[in-house]
């Protein structure tokens, strides 16, 4: 079997495949590691890889392919709705606090998973198409829902510069925020961050 062939594999899996891909289809782990040599394909994570010759694949479709369910929320999402002008150094992702931290480990892009109990994982998911990508993503209520309820995991600025940025949206929805920050058991920690400014 030709190199050809295994090219039209990472192809039709948009360019992203497992070990098992290959193997399934009569090639050996050995050929992997001999186009990684060449420089035509790359290892994501143990047992993904990638074909580069032609370019990489953006983090966000390598996110998306990878981890479907995971939802883009603080700094991420924060930044996504202009809320921060920091770009974040990583991925934030929500995940199912009963996910594999092993099926979480990546060599790139690097992200930050955050362990979330089933019941509150899906308030608030919308989609956002992110480098021509339909991600999950938390919307603008519950971005700001989290940021105050790590406010004390989150650097200062970011919070403050995200908060008066929300105040200021015009497409906020307050009555929204209250109604996930009840759900959220964040009621008064919404009420003292951000009813000063409303």
């Amino acid at each position: 079997m030709s190199e050809e062939t295994i090219r039209e594999i990472f192809l039709n899996a948009d360019g992203l495949v497992k070990t098992s891909d290959i193997t399934r289809r009569g090639f050996h782990n050995s050929v992997l590691d001999k186009l990684i040599k060449q420089g035509k394909v790359a290892k994501v994570k143990h047992g993904f890889y990638q074909w580069v010759e032609n370019g990489e694949m953006t983090e966000a479709a390598i996110i998306a392919r990878l981890f479907p369910a995971a939802i883009i929320c603080q700094e991420s999402a924060l930044h996504y709705y202009g809320y921060t002008d920091r770009t974040p150094q990583c991925w934030h992702l929500a995940v199912n606090k009963d996910s594999s931290k092993s099926k979480l480990s990546l060599n790139y892009p690097p992200i930050q998973p955050y362990f979330i109990e089933p019941a509150y994982l899906e308030l608030g998911v919308t989609q956002a198409i992110i480098d021509g990508v339909a991600m999950r993503i938390y919307d603008r209520e519950r971005c700001i829902c989290d940021a105050v309820r790590y406010s004390n995991k989150m650097d200062r600025e970011i919070l403050n510069q995200a908060i008066h940025a929300y105040v200021q949206d015009k497409h906020k929805n307050i009555t929204k925020l209250l109604d996930y920050a009840n759900k959220l058991k964040a009621y008064k920690k919404i009420q003292t961050w951000v009813g000063v400014w409303l």
